[in-house]
């Protein structure tokens, strides 16, 4: 089993900047890929950034590409999402999430993914 652990979550201001968190344990070796996800009232759930941890190599959104930096600490055992330039679109939960491997690649679809995290708030106002 792995267990994700998300913070980070703040209200800002419209061109502000958050870094979320995403602490993972328990079986940390199966997992080869790792993604953040958002989730806004009343739409669906959006991929917004996937990390392939054994390599490093990322994947964006189109609506995030530029603004966004995913990135591991594998000492920390912790993902990350570096939030630039953000807008009140951006509003949302966050998820991070983890997977194993699998022929999907660099999928920012939720239904490839196993592990998910309790998710974290992120607000942005103009």
């Amino acid at each position: 089993q792995v267990q994700l652990v998300e913070s980070g979550g703040d209200s800002v201001q419209a061109g502000g900047s958050l870094r979320l968190s995403c602490v993972v344990s328990g079986y940390t070796a199966s997992i080869y890929y790792m993604g953040w996800f958002r989730q806004a009232p009343g739409k669906e759930r959006e991929g917004v950034a996937s990390i392939y941890i054994r390599s490093g190599s990322t994947y964006y959104a189109d609506s995030v590409q530029g603004r966004f930096t995913i990135s591991q600490d594998n000492v920390k055992n912790t993902l990350y999402l570096q939030m630039n330039s953000l807008k009140p679109e951006d509003t949302a939960m966050y998820y991070c999430s983890a997977r194993g491997l699998d022929v999907y690649g660099h999928s920012l679809e939720s239904w490839t993914y196993k592990y998910w995290g309790q998710g974290t708030q992120v607000t942005v106002s103009s």
